[in-house]
């Protein structure tokens, strides 16, 4: 009698996540003097909760969590993360080089943690923005990983306070330097093709290699990795017109309460 062919596996593994929760949030005072930005609480529930929650529903099952700012509390308030079937592991810079190491810095050293194959993609997560409707979809994922971009970052309209963007998207869906950014050579992909000014959501996929240079522990920023992902054409942007709240004041971070 024949053995039973085995159930088919999944051709990629589920993807990792890393949520940036070093920052000292010096905009928030005085409600960060005594809490991380991260973990305070929006409707019920801290703030970085609800990444979690969105994470484990699409099964993603790894997560790393920066932290340098009064990181202590992040272990006590979140545990393994096992309450939401995830498995959270802590990159502490604070505790191992006395500061938070920045956006490119903290991602390079959180590499260590999140243990991926050499062109693994992983989601890039700020623990202190409100997106709740994202999906973290697994079709992106895999979408992502077929293509030779290094990242991905999700869009959306330019805010009040930042009304010149960060980037051009595309009707392509490719991401742009905007003028005025600052090349310090000629970009070799630039064309006379439209785009959108557009503001980063802090949501992303990112491969490994975004950060290849930066050396784990040095602090420095991702936004001149990301200038020169642009620039050689494997920068992709996809707009999310859903919810989005940037929690940088305690007056809008009240205003999510209502």
């Amino acid at each position: 009698m024949p053995l039973p062919n085995p159930a088919p596996k999944s051709l990629t593994p589920p993807p990792r996540a890393l949520i940036l929760a070093a920052g000292r949030g010096e905009r928030m005072r005085p409600l960060t003097d005594t809490t991380p930005k991260p973990l305070l609480p929006v409707r019920g529930k801290p703030l970085i909760e609800w990444h979690l929650l969105a994470l484990a529903a699409a099964g993603v099952r790894e997560v790393v969590i920066n932290t340098a700012w009064l990181e202590e509390q992040f272990p006590a308030a979140l545990g393994d993360g096992s309450r939401w079937g995830l498995r959270i592991v802590y990159s502490h810079e604070g505790r191992r080089f006395g500061h938070a190491l920045e956006t490119g810095g903290g991602v390079a050293t959180a590499l260590e943690a999140l243990d991926l194959q050499r062109d693994e993609p992983f989601w890039l997560v700020s623990g202190d923005v409100y997106m709740p409707g994202f999906d973290f979809d697994a079709a992106h994922v895999h979408t992502f990983a077929q293509s030779q971009d290094l990242g991905q970052l999700w869009m959306v309209p330019n805010p009040p306070f930042h009304l010149a963007g960060d980037f051009g998207l595309t009707p392509d869906k490719r991401l742009r330097r905007l003028p005025g950014t600052g090349a310090s050579e000629p970009v070799a992909c630039a064309s006379p093709e439209p785009f959108k000014a557009m503001t980063y959501a802090s949501f992303a996929l990112l491969r490994p290699a975004m950060v290849e240079g930066l050396v784990p522990g040095q602090r420095a920023s991702l936004v001149p990795c990301l200038f020169s992902a642009a620039d050689s054409g494997r920068l992709a942007g996809a707009p999310w017109e859903g919810r989005w709240e940037n929690v940088g004041t305690p007056e809008q971070w009240r205003a999510l309460q209502d």
